[in-house]
């Protein structure tokens, strides 16, 4: 993504490229967007009741959240490099062309005073032999209206990568909550599951117990067995 962003302004640039950028950084966002939702999740999956499990799985979404903080970033640092870009190539255009800069950028898309005074300055300073010239200008509104509406999606994809950073630490805060209520139950788990293991080992001493008991039985009926076939035997 950052190479495509390197080639903005260049003579390598090209619609093309641009709505191959759009499309990667559309799915990109999602990707973003997905996975912190995923993280949310899984922030509130109740921890493991064995103390080792806590701390292995509180280490697994420490490092998720680290990577995804990592991506995230270097994300929103390439789109701050681009809309850098965009707006340069937007000053360009208009240093490049006869329209005047608007006084702010809701006059382009929120109000019809900008596109009045476009028309108006086309009508007095653009005679009926120059349709070229006007043909340019309108190829030249065209591109910075688009350009204008790049730089606002920019913007706002960024804003929205902002709020899930804000989110991030939010779930990183509420987590260290969970870990501490967690250490503070620690000595009650801990006896929870000692109860556990010593009912687990009552009931292995008495399956043994049974086990040897059907062993001495077993070997008493074949031994009787073993007397009743010999007298048998025997007695013909």
């Amino acid at each position: 993504m950052r190479k495509m962003v390197n080639l903005l302004g260049t003579p390598q640039d090209s619609q093309e490229l641009k709505q191959q950028l759009h499309q990667l950084q559309h799915y990109t966002q999602n990707l973003v967007k997905d996975t912190s939702g995923n993280l949310k999740d899984l922030n509130s999956i109740p921890p493991p009741a064995l103390v080792t499990d806590q701390r292995e799985f509180k280490m697994l979404k420490d490092r998720l959240q680290e990577e995804f903080a990592t991506a995230a970033n270097a994300f929103q640092d390439i789109q701050r490099y681009e809309l850098q870009k965009e707006k340069e190539e937007v000053r360009r255009t208009r240093a490049n062309s006869n329209i005047a800069p608007p006084p702010t950028s809701k006059d382009i898309f929120g109000d019809d005073s900008f596109s009045n005074q476009l028309i108006e300055l086309r009508d007095n300073n653009t005679p009926k032999h120059l349709q070229q010239q006007q043909m340019q200008d309108d190829l030249d509104l065209q591109m910075l209206q688009q350009q204008e509406q790049s730089i606002q999606e920019l913007e706002k994809n960024i804003s929205e990568v902002n709020d899930i950073f804000k989110e991030l630490a939010v779930m990183v805060h509420d987590q260290g909550e969970i870990v501490d209520s967690i250490e503070a139950s620690v000595e009650k788990t801990e006896v929870f599951v000692g109860r556990g293991a010593s009912e687990l080992r009552e009931a292995a001493q008495y399956s043994n117990k049974l086990r040897k008991k059907r062993c001495i039985l077993l070997l008493c009926g074949s031994a009787i067995l073993v007397i009743l076939l010999l007298l048998i035997y025997y007695s013909n």
